[in-house]
């Protein structure tokens, strides 16, 4: 997702930087984790938001939290596509700025 809206909004450039490695790393909260991990399910097509998967993320999020989830990430995902399409670059909108800077 936007990175820089993240930052805008306390997202750090390390937890940024540790999103590979989401699952494990202990800077992420649960949310956090089931929100990437539903966020992968739904751009992967070698993933899948299985009914057992949508029975966990209805433990921690109401379903007014997942719809806005799912809205956020098709949205992002349409972009890509589209933008990949079109070979539209960035426009340098969202840069991101180091913290020391």
């Amino acid at each position: 997702m936007n990175s820089s809206r993240g930052v805008d909004n306390g997202l750090t450039f390390e937890k940024i930087d540790a999103l590979e490695d989401y699952k494990k790393d202990s800077r992420f909260t649960n949310r956090e984790r089931l929100a990437i991990e539903f966020a992968d399910r739904m751009t992967r097509t070698d993933m899948d938001v299985s009914d057992k998967f949508f029975n966990v993320l209805r433990e921690e999020f109401e379903v007014d939290e997942l719809v806005e989830l799912a809205g956020v990430i098709s949205l992002e995902n349409f972009r890509s596509k589209f933008n990949n399409a079109f070979r539209i670059e960035a426009q340098g909108f969202c840069l991101l700025k180091k913290q020391n800077d």
